[in-house]
């Protein structure tokens, strides 16, 4: 697994990043199974489910970095290894949180955030991470979008109202982790145009792009939204993917904007090179990213043989030079006292010895309590 970032914002070429809802029951419940499920059929090599509190304890005896921990909103944390075509390790963690805000017709639902990363370049023909964790069958909701509401795998429609439709356009572009992409329907699908284009994508990029639509009436408003909040065109009958914020290096509107696609049930080849093109550029992190890596990297639990045995030789090794630490510390200090001791004898001794203070003087004596008990020694019997 690669151990460094860029020192800049830019997400490795190493990792697939992805963060979510699941809306419905039994989330946890749902991850479990599908585990269990590609263990047994020796798709994934191991997985791990692990509470909380015990994915905080770190396996790194002293802990690089705070974030490393899962955080006190987490449910629980899932840790699972599998190895795609060139034996190419790919570990990956995923956490359930509480929802920041709780409504009532949701109370079941659970946010999640997803961080994987290869020991080579990430390839978007790989398995993707997220059916690793989640069933890939439309009964399990657990592709929402975590700010906007978009969903993975299906079409979704731009909402009506001109503000309303600004307004989740600067969602998508500022707080969301995915790819959206904008098509508009020059006329009304049949049931093969109605089918998102993004399930023609390479399987480990298909869920990290979101497809939102345009109606034919809405071309327009859609248009004039567009240029408005991000300062790209949407054609009539085409499609933008749109940018990010901050900007994507080597993003410019016209090289990712498609004149014409035909929603029959074909494949949008040009539309699919776009995406392609546009995943392949050093996209900046987004907010919490970098520390989702972190945490997969300095929070990893789920190691091998091998790599147990060097962890344990590694914790030796720093044990024992935490005890000669200490050891120099004690040593050092005995010094410090045995010197002051001498030191202190050496000043006590000889005529330069500090003098006994004196008895107390007469003057002492004359205090209110000896008067007292002088005068009362007068009422004394004789023949005492």
């Amino acid at each position: 697994m690669a151990k460094s970032t860029s020192p800049s914002t830019t997400a490795p070429d190493t990792a697939w990043l992805g963060r979510g809802r699941h809306v419905g029951p039994d989330a946890e419940r749902d991850v479990r199974r599908n585990l269990l499920a590609l263990k047994a059929a020796r798709v994934i090599d191991d997985f791990l489910d692990l509470d909380p509190v015990e994915a905080a304890r770190s396996t790194d005896m002293f802990p690089r970095d705070e974030s490393a921990g899962p955080g006190p909103s987490a449910r629980r944390v899932f840790e699972a290894r599998w190895r795609v075509p060139g034996n190419v390790t790919v570990r990956a963690q995923l956490t359930t949180y509480e929802p920041e805000s709780r409504r009532v017709e949701k109370e079941s639902e659970v946010a999640w955030v997803l961080a994987a990363e290869a020991e080579g370049a990430w390839q978007a023909s790989w398995p993707s991470p997220a059916t690793v964790f989640w069933p890939d069958s439309e009964q399990v909701a657990w592709d929402h979008d975590a700010v906007a509401g978009g969903r993975l795998r299906t079409v979704n429609y731009l909402p009506k109202d001109d503000g309303e439709l600004r307004r989740v356009l600067r969602d998508y572009t500022r707080q969301s982790w995915f790819i959206h992409v904008v098509v508009h329907e020059a006329m009304t699908p049949d049931a093969l145009g109605r089918r998102p284009v993004t399930a023609f994508l390479p399987p480990s990029l298909r869920h990290r792009v979101i497809e939102h639509r345009a109606t034919p009436e809405q071309a327009l408003i859609a248009d004039f939204a567009t240029k408005r909040e991000l300062g790209v065109g949407l054609p009539r009958g085409g499609a933008v993917v749109l940018p990010s914020t901050p900007p994507t290096p080597g993003y410019d509107a016209e090289r990712f904007t498609v004149g014409d696609v035909f929603l029959d049930g074909t494949e949008p080849t040009e539309l699919l090179q776009k995406i392609v093109e546009f995943a392949s550029l050093p996209r900046p992190l987004p907010d919490g990213a970098e520390q989702a890596l972190t945490r997969l990297r300095q929070g990893w639990h789920l190691l091998t043989p091998d790599e147990e045995l060097v962890h344990a030789r590694a914790m030796v090794t720093r044990y024992a030079e935490a005890l000669k630490a200490m050891t120099a510390s004690c040593d050092l200090y005995r010094e410090a006292a045995e010197s002051a001791h001498a030191a202190l004898a050496e000043a006590t001794s000889g005529n330069n010895a500090p003098r006994t203070p004196a008895p107390a003087t007469a003057e002492h004596d004359a205090s209110p309590l000896k008067s007292l008990t002088k005068s009362l020694g007068l009422f004394r019997r004789p023949d005492r």
